[in-house]
């Protein structure tokens, strides 16, 4: 698709956000299973059940802008996510791994963040005004989680620090 105009940007993008709420979802269970914290471990479930509200969201606003919902592979989301898979992977004591979790999930927020913050902009100025409103609850939802991840981090990297 040629993006000729920033409403070919926006849909470009959402399909790019499609595709890595659905990489994330499946992402999360295995995190979840790989944190020892219980507060870690329920965080990346609840999150899990935010991000299936968020594809919904997505597809909704596909829908209201009268585009199919298709995603366009995220090549960004699959390389945070294969640094966190590679986190999942280490030899590492528990504290230490769940605050190399809670980096890895963390960076993945940021990108989410900056993605919504962006789909946003673009839909208001594109006159799309009630996509944008559905996105920024999505983006609000966002940056809830990173600040509960910050919150989780300050209470492991002290107890990844004592280890």
């Amino acid at each position: 698709m040629a993006l000729k105009t920033l409403e070919d940007a926006l849909i470009d993008e959402l399909k790019d956000l499609l595709s890595a709420e659905q990489q994330i979802a499946k992402a999360l269970p295995k995190m979840a299973k790989a944190a020892t914290n219980p507060d870690l471990k329920a965080g990346f479930l609840q999150h899990l059940e935010e991000t299936k509200g968020h594809v919904d969201r997505l597809k909704q606003a596909f829908e209201l802008m009268g585009k199919a919902a298709r995603a366009k592979t995220c090549e960004a989301a699959k390389g945070l996510i294969k640094e966190g898979e590679e986190v999942i992977e280490e030899d590492a004591e528990p504290h230490v791994k769940d605050a190399f979790l809670i980096a890895a999930g963390q960076k993945v927020e940021h990108y989410e963040i900056a993605s919504y913050g962006t789909v946003c902009a673009w839909a208001n100025i594109t006159g799309h005004k009630d996509v944008a409103k559905l996105l920024h609850l999505t983006l609000e939802e966002e940056k809830a989680t990173d600040v509960r991840l910050t919150a989780l981090s300050d209470n492991l990297n002290s107890e990844a620090k004592a280890t």
